[in-house]
């Protein structure tokens, strides 16, 4: 399909998942029915967000490495995941300043308000990527026929390890904490105030965000590989500060948020910002967005694996192992990022696209490279 036609197809589906949950309304009035148009609504736009990481990011990636190739990684950082974090106090901030103004007595008007301000921005942003061209090293570099995918995991089968492992590991850890932490942070504050929990979860989201930034600065100086194993440390770090002195840390509910939302800006520090980076920096152009979106694929498999395991773990072995459990994936996440995970911090990326074309040549692959721009 080609980058433009991915982002303008992904917002568009993006922006009809919004509209469908917006107007979100069950036969009859039926509560169920409501349910399900939401599941259905909700469906329709995470298909769109998961066609947006491989589209977007590696645009993102190809044009910073064209534009500014010494500060690719930070510039890359700031485009991608300080903008997907800074939407967790976006939307929090969102939600109390509608449900000031509506009242808890019109929670209805609250949420259909609030999945409205998503169509918005999406819709923003889609005039223009109506206008925007390829990057020059995809426009020279597509491979759209006859992709060599044995030839492919050949060469990259260890990096594919890396990114999809690594990935499978921070999502299994940070989207149920994103889910449940309402919940997680009701359960501490033993308060059914949802305007109280939404603030809570406002100063949360709020110290999860410099990490972002840490991040960016560290990851040249650093290096990528050695940045995502320092995030994957706090996991470590926090989650077992957090587990194992669970019951005292909880009764106080400001020393509670403060180590959850470190041991998140650990998160972002680390694999937030690196695992996009290094996704769309360790593979060839012909095959980044393939390689990119397998490695997504993978940490959203891992991402509704957590979800599920959470309630479960949570009644089972106690609220205190998620926070255990996140320090083990800590520790399985350094590891296959220090055995896995390449670095190429500082690496023009037309080099590896050289070397992989000359790698398709000396396997006997024939085919035709490059597109042509409408």
């Amino acid at each position: 399909m080609g980058r433009k036609v991915a982002l303008v197809f992904t917002t568009m589906v993006i922006v009809l998942g919004a509209t469908l949950g917006t107007a979100a309304h069950g036969a009859h009035g039926s509560a169920k029915g409501l349910f399900w148009f939401l599941t259905f609504a909700r469906g329709i736009t995470g298909i769109g967000v998961g066609g947006e990481y491989p589209a977007s990011s590696t645009s993102a990636s190809e044009a910073a490495n064209e534009q500014m190739l010494s500060k690719r990684g930070p510039v890359f950082i700031m485009v991608t995941n300080f903008v997907l974090s800074f939407g967790g106090p976006l939307a929090c901030s969102v939600f109390l300043i509608v449900l000031s103004i509506a009242g808890e007595n019109h929670l209805q008007t609250v949420w259909r308000v609030c999945f409205g301000v998503g169509i918005v921005l999406p819709l923003t942003v889609l005039v223009f990527r109506l206008r925007m061209l390829s990057s020059r090293l995809y426009r020279k570099g597509a491979i759209k026929k006859s992709v060599p995918y044995h030839l492919v995991f050949k060469r990259y089968w260890r990096s594919l390890i890396g990114t999809c492992g690594a990935w499978f590991l921070y999502d299994f850890v940070t989207f149920p904490n994103g889910v449940f932490s309402g919940t997680i942070i009701s359960s501490v504050i033993h308060n059914n105030d949802i305007k109280k929990t939404a603030e809570w979860q406002l100063l949360l989201s709020s110290i999860a965000l410099p990490g972002v930034f840490i991040g960016a600065l560290l990851c040249n100086p650093l290096g990528r590989r050695n940045t995502m194993i320092l995030g994957f440390s706090g996991y470590l770090i926090f989650g077992l500060i957090i587990g194992l002195a669970y019951e005292r840390i909880t009764k106080i509910v400001p020393l509670f948020v403060v180590f959850y939302g470190l041991m998140q800006s650990s998160g972002n520090l680390g694999p937030g910002d690196m695992l996009g980076l290094v996704s769309a920096e360790s593979y060839a152009t012909p095959i980044r967005g393939t390689c990119y979106g397998l490695s997504a694929a993978v940490g959203k498999a891992g991402a509704a694996i957590g979800t599920q395991a959470f309630t479960p773990i949570q009644n089972h072995l106690g609220k205190r192992w998620t926070f255990i459990i996140a320090a083990i994936c800590g520790i399985i996440g350094i590891l296959v990022t220090y055995l896995f995970v390449p670095d190429m911090t500082g690496v023009d990326l037309a080099e590896e696209d050289a070397r992989f074309m000359e790698y398709l040549e000396n396997n006997g692959w024939e085919g035709r490279v490059g597109e042509d721009e409408d």
